[in-house]
């Protein structure tokens, strides 16, 4: 079993702790001309300052949790009824069907589908405004509406993985006794009661490590699905932390000051897991470890 883990701790360690070096950076003047190891000039928290003093980080936090935490809800929410409607299903035809095909668009990467959102959606040809103008109402601007552009986000998000989820919630519902099922029935108990005392309880450890992983997550918004959707229009609202660190670390070329928004993003992140970790065992006496 630890050797299983083998791979997986290899991977970390050279993509995670290694690089952590770099963390240097975001205490120096960073000059690339003199090398990460070179004699540059530590400044101290002067990069963590004038991040913090920029009108539009509050914002990009902002926008960053709120992004987040509705994915967290939804892609918890919506895996979960769609798992118990499928395990319902008595014709497994039908139901490997749906399976495969909710799942399909989990292995789409970001690239493929924001093409075709873009297209979908598009205010002047895109199929989802031309239903929208046939019901004679107004085109709506998806992806340039400061207003609509974090509900398309969210949405087409829950939409790529919740089929992921599902999976996941469906292959809980195996390991739940048949026995309590046919209990209810002799007791009188409807679909809705058996789901709601039976099922759901039986999902809860799933439920519970799922939300705990998704909390440590809570600052990644998703930068490849931002990325390939946004615009100048809606950096109000759907600017978040990964997209600001590209856009001043690599296209601005402040590298020190992207690295400490990286380390400042982090360090919070390191806090939330640990905090929600402490929360699944006080509250559903789960330990991941």
């Amino acid at each position: 079993m630890h050797l299983m883990l083998l791979p997986g701790l290899i991977f970390i360690i050279i993509f995670a702790y290694i690089p952590m070096s770099g963390l240097t950076i975001a205490f120096q003047k960073f000059i690339p001309a003199k090398g990460l190891f070179g004699d540059q000039t530590w400044i101290g928290l002067d990069n963590f300052r004038y991040v913090f003093e920029l009108p539009s980080f509050t914002q990009v936090v902002w926008n960053t949790l709120y992004i987040s935490s509705l994915k967290l809800i939804l892609g918890l929410v919506v895996p979960i009824v769609f798992a118990i409607l499928l395990n319902e299903l008595r014709n497994q035809l039908v139901k490997r069907s749906i399976q495969t095909t909710i799942y399909l668009p989990y292995f789409l990467s970001w690239v493929v589908l924001g093409g075709i959102l873009i297209d979908i959606l598009s205010p002047s040809r895109g199929i989802l405004n031309e239903f929208i103008m046939m019901l004679g109402f107004e085109p709506v601007f998806f992806l340039g509406d400061n207003k609509w552009f974090p509900v398309t986000l969210v949405l087409s998000d829950v939409w790529k993985t919740f089929g992921y989820g599902t999976i996941i919630y469906l292959a809980a519902l195996t390991g739940i006794d048949p026995g309590q099922y046919e209990a209810a029935t002799i007791d009188g108990a409807n679909r809705w009661q058996k789901a709601w005392h039976i099922t759901i309880p039986g999902m809860r450890m799933v439920i519970v490590l799922l939300a705990v992983l998704s909390l440590g997550q809570l600052l990644n918004a998703g930068f490849d699905q931002v990325f390939n959707l946004y615009s100048p229009q809606v950096y109000q609202s759907g600017d978040i932390v990964d997209t600001f660190v590209y856009r001043i670390g690599l296209l601005d070329a402040q590298y020190g000051v992207a690295t400490a928004v990286g380390f400042f993003k982090s360090v919070v992140s390191f806090i939330l897991i640990s905090v929600s970790y402490f929360c699944a065992y006080r509250f559903a006496k789960y330990r991941i470890f």
